[in-house]
């Protein structure tokens, strides 16, 4: 019995050692040197303060900003210790009630826009963490936040068009835009006089 009992747990100690402590502080600490603002968090700062990270989608409510993707993630919206999705079917009741809820939110936030409702702003992803929304989705908000900010409807398409992050290598995905930097960058931009 002791000869098969030694060798199992000298093997279970040696791999543990190796996977569990080796293995992960080689690839943190290689993490670190390669890519240290993506192994530090992706953090966002604004005016020498952390307001966020560029991986994770924060929940703007106000007229006067860009609104993310809606969040189902518990116990509140854009919890990032909570990550899920809703787990609603396309014919779930639940999930038609919940968008034509989000659909009337924007309608109501912009009663003249006509335009039709992009639908990452209407759905949560599986995440429910998405920091990024499609272009559609950026432009059908314009016409509000600019005239909520008093600018002028081109200077916000100018910030979105600057914003906007390519299909990756050219070709995978959609083209998209991270809301809180679309944000900051309306935050710095001058206040019209009045």
């Amino acid at each position: 019995m002791q000869s098969i009992l030694r060798p199992a747990l000298v093997l279970f100690g040696a791999l543990t050692l190796a996977v569990g402590v080796l293995y992960p502080l080689a690839v943190t600490g290689i993490g670190r040197v390669a890519f240290p603002d993506q192994a530090a968090g992706s953090l966002v700062t604004h005016r020498d303060k952390v307001v966020g990270s560029a991986l994770i989608g924060q929940s703007f409510t106000s007229p006067r900003y860009f609104w993310g993707r809606p969040s189902a993630t518990a116990p509140m919206a854009s919890n990032a210790a909570g990550s899920s999705g809703s787990n609603q079917g396309a014919l779930n009741p639940a999930l038609a009630e919940t968008v034509k809820t989000r659909r009337d939110t924007l309608l109501a936030a912009d009663p003249g826009n006509m335009a039709p409702v992009p639908v990452d702003l209407v759905t949560a992803s599986a995440s429910g963490l998405d920091p990024e929304i499609s272009v559609a989705a950026a432009s059908y908000q314009a016409g509000r936040v600019a005239r909520e900010r008093g600018l002028a409807r081109a200077r916000v398409d100018e910030l979105i068009s600057r914003h906007t992050v390519a299909q990756h290598l050219g070709f995978l995905g959609e083209a998209r835009v991270n809301v809180l930097a679309l944000n900051l960058a309306l935050d710095n931009e001058p206040r019209p006089a009045r």
